[in-house]
């Protein structure tokens, strides 16, 4: 019988996905001799190099690939236990593991956190801000339980809850007050500052302009407020959500305008593991984030609505 333990299977996942034996620790709250010393038990173990070593990194060798597989597959269900236990309760309670892409975090997140706290005081809310490319593999791998970000993402496995629909606002220098508001046509022969690829609000606002690709001479940014920043500098113009604007404008030199109908938009919404055990309960999280959606928009927000699942 291979005697492996549950501990060893989470630190190894780590390492895996870090690829780094400091970094991997870091993330399993441990001494890197430590989680070495557990490495070294397993592969004696499984009677097999999982690693292969060097100075900088680790590489899995392609025993340690396939094993990852299986393991990233048992901790998904070992987690899933959990949320089955959960599901069962009353009361929502325990680690809550929400993903949200940086065009939401910091404008909804604060509100949100509040509102959640106030009606499941029993929740432990933990956060995890990045793109959604990355947000869909932590989902599928276990490491979320849902996330919040920009509709449809067309993943078979996952539902889609809509939450809320939002505009885009056209933000240029504050000279530019008063002056029409360009065309989608006009806006490809301005200098439109966008958010570096990954973010699928540059993948919107390209859409909008009906521009495959920005010219070459384009500057990127990794923020809204970077973006906001560099209007009110004088460097070009560029779009941020409606959400985004008293956050981002409040110090900065800027004119904002809305376009003409039909308005640039976006759909927000939640989403999960079809699978989950917490579908019902992640349900009722969302009915509190369009609530505190509508709060931070100063509108009233309707009720979610299941787009796919």
């Amino acid at each position: 019988m291979i005697n492996v333990t549950l501990r060893q299977l989470r630190y190894f996942d780590a390492l895996a996905r870090h690829g780094h034996f400091g970094r991997a620790a870091e993330a399993c709250s441990i001494s890197q001799p430590a989680l070495s010393m557990q490495i070294k038990e397993m592969e004696e173990a499984l009677g097999g190099l999982l690693l292969e070593r060097s100075a900088r990194q680790v590489a899995l060798t392609r025993f340690g690939e396939e094993l990852a597989k299986r393991v990233r597959d048992i901790l998904r269900s070992v987690d899933e236990l959990g949320d089955f236990a959960r599901a069962s309760c009353d009361r929502f309670t325990g680690r809550l593991r929400i993903g949200m892409i940086p065009t939401i975090a910091p404008y909804l997140l604060p509100r949100m956190t509040k509102d959640l706290a106030r009606l499941h005081p029993e929740l432990d809310i933990r956060v995890r801000e990045t793109v959604t490319p990355k947000l869909i593999q932590e989902l599928a791998d276990g490491r979320l339980d849902t996330a919040i970000l920009a509709l449809p993402v067309s993943e078979p496995s996952l539902t889609e809850v809509a939450l809320f629909e939002e505009n885009f606002m056209l933000v240029r220098p504050a000279s530019d007050e008063g002056t029409p508001v360009p065309s989608r046509e006009m806006l490809r022969e301005m200098r439109l500052l966008l958010l570096e690829e990954g973010h699928c609000f540059r993948d919107q606002a390209l859409s909008f302009c009906k521009m495959q690709s920005p010219p070459r001479e384009m500057l990127d940014a990794n923020s809204l407020s970077t973006l906001v920043q560099m209007v009110s500098a004088g460097i070009g113009v560029t779009l941020i959500p409606e959400m985004a604007v008293p956050v981002e404008t409040r110090s900065a030199s800027v004119s904002l305008a809305r376009f003409k109908n039909p308005q640039p938009s976006r759909t927000i919404g939640m989403v999960w593991r079809r699978t989950s055990p917490l579908a019902r309960q992640l349900l009722q999280i969302s009915e509190v984030v369009c609530l505190s959606a509508g709060k931070q928009r100063g509108q009233r927000t309707p009720a979610p609505r299941v787009a796919r699942g």
